[in-house]
């Protein structure tokens, strides 16, 4: 049997259709994961009956999703036809940060191919159109790469039927008009979703997560978002604004949040927090959260403590997301998950410090630092192979 049963558009009829959609999407994922792999590796590793693989990869073959490469050396027999990801096919994937955009090229697979940054202008009239010659510029430099489209994270909620947006309080320029424009400027399909939903269906999408089991991502940065996957699909919500987490009160005396409100999740545990606490700390500040990851390394007392401070925050959010949800994994997503050693075992430990029904695992996003831009891809590839 398949080792994987995702179905990411969340439609769960037994159709042979989905069924087929299932199988290719596993396929695909094999020989991403494990390129160059032959026919008959596949159908080792899939569990699927040699003809059923070789119906697929036919399909994956025609539109040109993987090429056939080298020949392999066996003793006895056909020598064996390695299979690759198409090279020569490409997403773009934008990181959406308050601040600072992350441009990467990347394959099918989600390798990157380039990686470029964008500091965003002060003027917010004129952040879009920043964004849009980079993306001009990046296309041009790639000009022998098919795109199939681009893929756009964003750190908040936005309504892509009016343009505008319907919870970004770290975002003060106009992100919901982004997707249109970006559209009409490429003339590539653009896939738009809060990052800590793509980076959800990024564990589903690369087979990091089988599809199976409920999971929240939890996504560490400026602000804290989270991505609901439950009952084998995305959980949205009314006007797609569930998994708002990181504006839950947790302490009334707290520090005032870009929301409006005070002591919000975020307030206690995002990355700014950590700067935070080092600040009030050491009584000097730290110019990033990257420098802050490397003090810890370095051993520096303050950075230490204010990285541990930062988790138990994020420990206690932890444990309202096991009590709300009872998801079998919590995957965190971030710069945080550079710092795993300290951190992973921090925030374990303060979430269990209260009661529990159940305790999630608690893992950091296999790809690390690249998790969002993967999750962009996803974006992309969830809309173009099924």
């Amino acid at each position: 049997m398949p080792t994987s049963r995702f179905i990411p558009n969340g439609n769960q009829s037994a159709s042979n259709r989905i069924a087929r959609q299932i199988n290719r999407n596993l396929i695909f994922n094999q020989i991403r994961a494990k390129q160059p792999i032959s026919r008959a590796e596949l159908a080792r590793t899939s569990g699927l009956q040699r003809s059923t693989v070789s119906l697929i990869v036919e399909g994956l073959l025609t539109d040109r999703w993987v090429v056939e490469g080298s020949t392999g050396e066996i003793p006895r027999g056909r020598k064996p036809t390695f299979l690759n990801v198409n090279g020569q096919r490409g997403v773009l994937a934008l990181d959406i940060h308050p601040a600072h955009v992350i441009l990467a090229v990347t394959d099918l697979g989600g390798k990157i191919i380039s990686l470029d940054s964008l500091e965003l202008p002060s003027n917010p009239q004129n952040v879009i159109g920043a964004i849009l010659t980079s993306v001009k510029r990046i296309l041009r430099s790639h000009s022998n790469r098919t795109f199939e489209g681009i893929g756009i994270n964003l750190p908040g909620r936005f309504d892509p039927h009016f343009e505008k947006s319907i919870f970004a309080p770290n975002i003060e320029w106009p992100i919901g008009q982004l997707k249109s424009r970006v559209e009409r400027a490429t003339g590539l399909p653009v896939v738009v979703d809060n990052v800590a939903n793509a980076c959800a269906l990024s564990e589903m999408w690369f087979g990091f997560s089988d599809g199976l089991h409920d999971l929240v991502v939890v996504n560490v940065s400026e602000g804290i978002g989270t991505g609901i996957f439950a009952n084998g699909r995305l959980l949205r919500g009314e006007a797609g604004v569930a998994g708002e987490f990181g504006h839950v009160q947790l302490d009334p005396n707290g520090a005032r949040c870009g929301c409006g409100g005070r002591g919000c999740w975020e307030t206690i545990a995002s990355n700014r927090a950590g700067l935070r606490y080092y600040s009030e700390i050491s009584k000097k500040p730290v110019p990033s959260f990257d420098a802050l990851i490397q003090l810890v390394k370095e051993e520096d007392a303050a950075a230490k403590q204010a990285l541990t401070m930062m988790c138990r925050g994020l420990g206690r959010g932890m444990h309202m997301i096991a009590l709300a949800l009872a998801p079998v994994e919590i995957v965190i997503v971030g710069d945080i998950t550079n710092a795993w050693d300290l951190a992973g075992a921090v925030i374990e430990a303060e979430m269990r410090c209260l009661p529990l029904v159940r305790a999630p695992k608690i893992r950091p996003a296999r790809e690390g630092i690249n998790a969002r831009l993967r999750s962009a891809v996803a974006l992309i590839m969830n809309l173009k192979i099924l």
